[in-house]
């Protein structure tokens, strides 16, 4: 039996998540909604984020673009989407919601535009 704490991200409170994992069965304690437990157990056998950052943009006002997946992914993909999105370059003009990269490592995720980008 193994005892974890976590902090939850699942809503604002951050409730201080105490999970017990005995086995199979885990359990959740600390959560002051129902989503808590949900989080909990997704956090440990299948984490996934948002990635949220930047790509280089030719000919835009600014260097850099905001970018975000539209979904989330598995956490342990996060280093190699970084390394795809590093690589791509994007030319002004750019729409909010503009499809930067389709379907990142296979993940049904798109990395989408942040922001709308003029020419400068």
């Amino acid at each position: 039996m193994s005892v974890k704490s976590l902090t939850c991200i699942a809503c604002p409170v951050g409730c201080q998540l105490e999970v017990t994992i005995n086995g199979e069965d885990i359990t959740v304690s600390g959560n002051a909604c129902n989503r808590g437990p949900e989080y909990a157990v997704n956090e440990l056998t299948n984490p996934t984020r948002v990635l949220t950052t930047t790509v280089a943009i030719k000919d835009g006002f600014l260097n850099r673009l905001p970018v975000n997946t539209n979904m989330e992914i598995p956490k342990g993909l996060l280093f190699e989407a970084m390394e795809i999105i590093n690589k791509t370059l994007v030319v002004a003009p750019v729409k909010v919601r503009d499809v930067i990269i389709k379907d990142i490592l296979g993940t049904g995720a798109d990395v989408l535009a942040s922001r709308s980008m003029s020419k400068k």
